[in-house]
């Protein structure tokens, strides 16, 4: 815990348990795994799509596979089927031999794979060709063979494999004109059956190949390399001896997008996972953090919930936006009963509601800065208690001035204390009073006998007066006498009467008197103990002072106190040095009443606790003169000091305000 701030330091944050930890880490877990499914499901289904999609693109190049074939060997059925007519056309007498060959032409005309049709004897002769045979050409041999074989079937035969000039595959294919009387013989070339007879459509998906037994290629449609690995071979023997079909199908922009799609589902997946990863470390710090401003929150709540100072917050409509224990007890009601209450509020005393509701609205109107006042709040119960309020603006995170927030302390034992301490420091005056009488009874004594002894001695002239003149002379004189008697009766009543209002216990009466009559009627009453002290008076009071507001008893009582003071200090100096001087003067407001004596000064010691109780520079004082001055000054807001004097001795100084309000005066410390 530190001392200075009294919050939990991360020690002890960490010490605090954290509820729900094993929850909140399967909660925590939760959406990676969800995550985690997700993905590996994603897999899976694109595995599955995949194995379906090659299944079904295989199924389609088996058919389109099939198709081609079907294609090609329909065609060279179509050649065969000509082959066959015109061999049969070359048999029959009844047609000339240029009709066979301009039927051969039209033939070779509208099928592009046939290179030619030549129409052979029995003895090997040619009759004629379509295209005619080049001049110094002789035939290939594999005509020749082809033609020895047509002896032996009745259908059309394909002779072996072979290239011409161009590079390019033939096949040579005859049909027997009949037995022994010669045969047609069409050459086909395979490359141009192969893009002749392949469509379109099949040429932009597969490259269609005839290939040897070896696996070598010898006529190929193709626009770009196909798939490696991925093709349909389908025999093509009979009617070409050992050559195969191959079908392969290209590598498709549409696979490229399912794999850019692929990798970016894929990579999506990961991006979400590494986001929740970090989602998750970001979560886990933010828990943490809640944790320990959850756990402040509550040493903080326990906090205010375990002082005895209430503690309230209002908004700017005097709504109560919150409450602490403290004040509910206070108050004796519910904390939810308080909570969202607005003026007028049940605990304002109803003396003054009107009072209360002007305050109010005074701190709703003022600036926003601090202040106190004090009041009285009534409990649930009907019992009265004093208080004094701190309101502060309330002040949120943007620094926005939504309410007040006060802080409300029972005063109500303090100001008991504080009344019996007044009562005390009043019996303490009134005994100082007496003391001060007591010790004054000598010249009290000698001012009375002044005024008594002119009375008698008056009194014992007029009756003199009355045996000795005329009447008439008499009655003027013992007039005369009278007066004066009177006049001294009247001193010997204003002394008693002083005494009187000195000794008498009452409360302060504050009332405008001038303090220039105020020293001088002080020093007439002390003036025998100064002259029979040796003690000169000196006075030095400004002109045109302004009335004080203070109780005029007391302030005597403090002139006397402070002159005494300074004669008994003086008691030990020689005669010439026994001056008091008293001043008054204003200063800021303020008057100063200063009384200075020659004395040996005050010790450095005691001068700290010179104003205490019980602490006296006289070994036979009693410690309480000045500490009742202090009393005095202070019950008038004012301020009592003491400082070295430059010619030795001590100055007293008190400084009083000259106006001192009602409010002021109720707000003394009583």
């Amino acid at each position: 815990m530190d001392g200075g701030q009294g919050l939990p330091d991360d020690t002890e944050m960490a010490a605090l348990p954290v509820s729900g930890g094993a929850r909140d880490a399967i909660l925590s877990a939760m959406p990676v795994v969800a995550i985690v499914l997700l993905v590996t499901l994603v897999g899976a289904l694109l595995y599955v799509l995949d194995r379906e999609e090659t299944e079904r693109a295989r199924t389609q190049l088996i058919s389109d596979a099939l198709w081609v074939e079907q294609t090609l060997r329909f065609q060279l059925a179509t050649d065969e089927d000509a082959v066959s007519r015109l061999a049969l056309d070359a048999g029959r007498h009844d047609l000339a031999a240029t009709t066979v060959l301009d039927r051969a032409r039209v033939h070779v005309s509208n099928n592009p794979e046939v290179l030619s049709i030549a129409w052979f004897t029995g003895a090997g002769e040619l009759v004629g060709m379509v295209p005619d045979l080049p001049a110094g050409t002789t035939m290939p041999d594999a005509v020749t063979r082809v033609l020895g074989m047509t002896r032996f079937s009745v259908r059309p035969i394909y002779g072996d494999l072979r290239t011409v000039s161009d590079g390019s595959f033939v096949v040579d294919m005859a049909a027997a004109v009949g037995p022994g009387k010669g045969a047609i013989v069409t050459t086909i070339s395979l490359t141009a059956l192969i893009m002749r007879h392949v469509p379109w459509w099949i040429a932009e998906k597969y490259a269609v190949r005839l290939v040897d037994a070896s696996g070598g290629l010898k006529v190929e449609k193709s626009r770009v390399e196909p798939l490696k690995g991925v093709e349909h071979t389908i025999s093509f023997d009979p009617p070409l001896a050992g050559l195969s079909l191959v079908i392969a199908p290209y590598k498709m922009a549409s696979e490229f997008s399912s794999n850019m799609l692929i990798a970016a589902i894929l990579g999506l997946a990961f991006l979400a996972v590494l986001s929740l990863l970090v989602l998750q470390r970001h979560v886990a710090r933010r828990r943490r953090a809640e944790q320990r401003l959850k756990a402040e929150t509550a040493f903080r709540r326990s906090m205010e919930e375990s002082l005895t100072i209430g503690m309230r917050a209002r908004d700017h409509e005097g709504r109560i936006l919150y409450v602490n224990a403290a004040f509910a007890r206070m108050v004796g009601l519910a904390v939810e009963d308080l909570i969202g209450l607005k003026p007028p509020m049940p605990y304002w005393c109803e003396d003054r509601l009107a009072e209360t509701i002007r305050r109010h609205e005074a701190l709703a109107r003022s600036v926003p800065q601090p202040q106190s006042f004090e009041t009285r709040f009534r409990r649930a119960d009907g019992n009265e208690f004093d208080v004094l309020v701190y309101e502060a603006p309330l002040v949120d995170g943007a620094g926005q001035h939504r309410g007040w927030m006060g802080s409300i302390i029972d005063i109500t034992d303090r100001k008991a204390a504080a009344e019996l301490a007044r009562l005390q420091a009043e019996s303490l005056a009134r005994t100082g009073r007496l003391v001060t009488l007591g010790e004054m009874a000598s010249t009290l004594a000698h001012e009375l006998n002044q005024p008594l002894g002119a009375i008698a001695s008056y009194a014992a002239g007029s009756l003199n007066l009355l045996d000795q003149t005329p009447q008439s002379r008499a009655r003027e004189d013992v007039t005369a006498a009278l007066k004066k008697l009177a006049v001294q009766a009247d001193r010997a009543g204003q002394i008693i009467r002083r005494i009187q209002d000195f000794v008498r216990k009452r409360e302060p009466r504050f009332a405008a008197l001038a303090i220039g009559p105020v020293i001088e009627e002080t020093l007439a009453f002390v003036r025998s103990d100064l002259a029979n002290a040796r003690v000169r008076i000196e006075t030095r009071i400004d002109l045109g002072l302004p009335a004080l507001t203070a109780d005029r008893i007391l302030i005597e009582q403090l002139l006397i106190n402070l002159v005494r003071n300074g004669a008994e200090a003086m008691a030990h100096e020689p005669e010439e040095h026994r001056i008091l001087s008293i001043s008054a003067f204003c200063e800021a407001e303020m008057l100063v009443i200063s009384v200075t004596d020659r004395g040996p000064g005050i010790e450095e010691g005691l001068a700290p606790r010179l104003f205490e109780a019980f602490v006296s520079t006289k070994a036979e004082g009693m410690g309480m003169g000045l500490n009742i001055c202090r009393s005095i000054v202070e019950l008038h807001q004012g301020k009592l000091s003491h400082a070295p004097h430059d010619g030795g001795g001590t100055v007293f100084t008190a400084q009083l305000p000259l106006q001192l309000s009602l409010a002021d005066r109720e707000a003394l410390p009583t």
